[in-house]
């Protein structure tokens, strides 16, 4: 149903760092960037695997924290995922492991970034 998404992000640098780290983790990379004579002159990214599903858009102000789930393919991508975004200065969020209150199988991993969204990799498949 959602063909995109995005967040506003206040340092462009430390943002893509960060996504770029998280995201490599779930086989997913930057695949757009906006030419900045069409953005107004600031940065603006698309994310994904196959197409830029997932935007960063540069501006000072962020607005309140978001929550974004996204797939991971197998289990071992969540953990990925985790362990890269911590890297990259998010901050921790709930570690990986089963989420049973959602349903037996749910996989996921938070972590805030750097301008306070809460991001997920969750996977919903059996081990």
């Amino acid at each position: 149903m959602i063909d995109h998404a995005g967040i506003n992000v206040s340092d462009w640098d430390k943002a893509k760092a960060f996504y770029d780290a998280a995201f490599a983790a779930i086989g997913a990379k930057l695949l757009m960037t906006v030419p900045e004579q069409y953005t107004g002159g600031v940065k603006v990214g698309g994310y994904g695997r196959e197409k830029p599903d997932f935007w960063l858009h540069e501006k000072k102000e962020t607005g309140p924290g978001r929550h974004y789930a996204f797939v991971a393919r197998n289990r071992a991508e969540v953990d990925a995922f985790y362990a890269a975004a911590l890297a990259a200065g998010g901050k921790d969020n709930g570690a990986p492991g089963i989420r049973a209150h959602y349903h037996p199988d749910y996989y996921g991993a938070f972590v805030i970034d750097p301008d306070g969204n809460n991001v997920e990799a969750v996977c919903h498949k059996p081990e």
